[in-house]
């Protein structure tokens, strides 16, 4: 375990090699599993306020699902989620030659928009979880990310170096900094 400020972050960002392969993947993360993507509470007004310049870039099916019943629901324990449609896909997913893509982050890349996708979004396969004291930062196994960790391993990049980006967006650069020292330097 790395502890930085009040983040306790898995060993498995240190040793898991990772690299996403969209290409066999086709996007999956976002199409399966039990609850649509986290939201923070920004993101919900964010998503809520620009939902206008959003929805040219969504699937009907999606819209139709946002126009019902919002941009947001909540998983089995009661978090924010972006809901799904037909309890699958999320409903910002975008079928482009068979990989499912983000509208809400073909928005930004276009310019309607100025934020990007979920935060949670760009961390997968990272989840945090926020506790009373503290917040987990945890890598989630899941068979849907196979490929990633094979090109990974080929490419010999680790977690933490593969999400960069988004790990800086999240806590910033100076937690992003004092991680790398702690696992260069392997002070944990």
């Amino acid at each position: 375990m790395i502890v930085i400020d009040k983040t306790l972050i898995s060993d498995d960002l240190a040793h898991v090699r990772f690299v996403c392969d969209l290409h066999r993947c086709h996007g999956a993360c976002c199409i399966e599993g039990d609850a649509g993507a986290p939201l923070e509470m920004e993101e919900i007004s964010l998503l809520e306020d620009h939902m206008a310049h959003i929805k040219p870039f969504m699937d009907p099916k999606g819209v139709a699902v946002i126009e019902k019943n919002g941009v947001m629901d909540f998983d089995a324990q009661g978090n924010w989620v972006t809901p799904l449609i037909n309890d699958q896909a999320c409903v910002f997913v975008v079928m482009k030659e068979g990989i499912a893509r983000c509208a809400v982050e073909e928005a930004f890349e276009k310019g309607a928009i100025h934020f990007q996708k979920p935060v949670s979004c760009n961390l997968y396969p990272v989840r945090t979880t926020k506790f009373k004291n503290y917040e987990g930062v945890n890598y989630h196994r899941w068979h849907i990310c196979k490929e990633a960790l094979t090109r990974g391993k080929k490419e010999g990049i680790y977690l933490y170096q593969f999400l960069k980006e988004p790990l800086i967006r999240k806590f910033g650069e100076q937690w992003y900094n004092r991680l790398v020292e702690r696992i260069e330097n392997v002070q944990f």
